[in-house]
């Protein structure tokens, strides 16, 4: 039987339960990459969104949704990926998770003419990247260094076609929209000092301590 580095041993139970090793052991040979090759770049240049797996302290995972305008994902080479961490909820569940595992996993998804790509990878984080002044109103700045990248069977994926891109993605030119949850009387006083939301900002988001960075 042939060794690999990328199945586990519970997924090697699995694939020998289901006769399926010869299969994954194909699909490992053909599609599994460290590097990201030009087609691979193009379709995550092309992205305007993907999905984010990370995993806390615990051992606990969480996903969470990334988007932005097609681009927004920045391929600084055929082994890193870095993106934007744009004004959320304030959780920082995805981030924290980061800093305390770096480990990740990716999942950009084309619905309008289904296809879906993996990355695998170590996640670091930094307020002071130099990328960070190419993505307005970013706060920090994420990037990956990418272990595996193969694709991922689309049969399931729906076809949709794109209506709109959201309104609160950064763009140069207009003021980005608040968000309308943060308008409500519960929350606005529970936002930072500087959020525009309030309506009373009093600390430029300078004097901030800085985050801790990977």
């Amino acid at each position: 039987m042939e060794s690999s580095t990328f199945y586990t041993d519970t997924s090697r139970q699995l694939q020998d339960h289901f006769d399926t090793r010869r299969l994954a052991d194909l699909l490992e040979r053909r599609s599994v990459s460290t590097v990201i090759d030009a087609q691979r770049r193009a379709f995550i240049a092309a992205c305007d969104m993907f999905f984010l797996a990370t995993v806390d302290s615990s051992g606990f995972p969480t996903v969470s949704y990334k988007g932005g305008d097609p681009g927004f994902v920045t391929l600084v080479d055929d082994t890193t990926l870095a993106f934007p961490s744009y004004d959320g909820n304030g959780m920082f569940l995805s981030m924290g998770n980061i800093l305390a595992n770096p480990h990740v996993g990716m999942l950009f998804v084309d619905f309008a003419e289904p296809n879906c790509l993996r990355v695998q990878g170590n996640a670091s984080i930094r307020s002071d990247d130099p990328l960070l002044e190419t993505y307005r109103e970013a706060q920090l700045v994420v990037r990956v260094a990418v272990q595996a990248v193969f694709g991922n069977c689309a049969r399931y994926v729906h076809r949709m076609r794109l209506e709109a891109r959201s309104e609160h993605v950064p763009r140069a030119g207009r003021p980005t929209p608040v968000a309308g949850w943060k308008e409500l009387e519960s929350v606005r006083a529970h936002l930072p000092a500087d959020d525009p939301a309030r309506g009373d900002s009093r600390v430029s988001r300078g004097a901030r301590p800085e985050p801790p960075s990977t």
